[in-house]
């Protein structure tokens, strides 16, 4: 179980994802053109105001997308939330991990919440034939925090592979 000072430091975590997510959000709502690009560097980053009703690479699910991602971004977070109680004492990549995806899941869900065009998104990435879709601060958090999850699962599982086996001692003989 984490202690005092690992749950201020999860809850710090996401907050500032928080307020940096939705922050870039207004600033690109406000200042960027919808669907134009601004080159940042050239056409391999640009500032992009799109809106994604769907989820990560344009996963959409008929009209009622808005409501069934929301519902699975709940539940995410009752999962996350269990899985931080579970989480032994001093494994920071697991702590930083669920923070990171809490924050990007609940940065998406503000957005849900609040309009029905769905999640703002504003970066894009594109390299010669290749684009990835455009993205935004929760996002990256999510990704990050989710191959964070991953190593430290990945590192539990060896330390379970590489411990001792418990010692059986075979009943006395009469």
């Amino acid at each position: 179980m984490v202690s005092g000072t690992e749950h201020r430091r999860f809850y710090g975590v996401v907050s500032v994802v928080i307020v940096l997510d939705l922050a870039t959000k207004l600033v690109a709502e406000a200042l960027l053109p919808k669907y134009v690009g601004v080159p940042v560097v050239g056409e391999v980053f640009q500032l992009r105001l799109v809106y994604n009703p769907g989820a990560a690479f344009g996963l959409h699910l008929g009209e009622y997308s808005r409501w069934i991602f929301m519902g699975l971004s709940l539940a995410a977070l009752f999962v996350l939330g269990s899985m931080l109680k579970t989480t032994r004492r001093g494994d920071w990549l697991r702590l930083y991990a669920l923070a990171s995806i809490c924050a990007g899941a609940a940065g998406n869900l503000v957005d849900r919440v609040r309009s029905s065009r769905g999640v703002v998104d504003f970066l894009d990435f594109t390299l010669g034939a290749l684009h990835w879709p455009t993205f935004n601060v929760a996002d990256t958090a999510i990704t990050c925090g989710a191959v964070a999850l991953a190593l430290s699962l990945w590192e539990e599982g060896k330390q379970h592979e590489i411990a001792p086996a418990p010692e059986v001692v075979p009943p006395a003989q009469p």
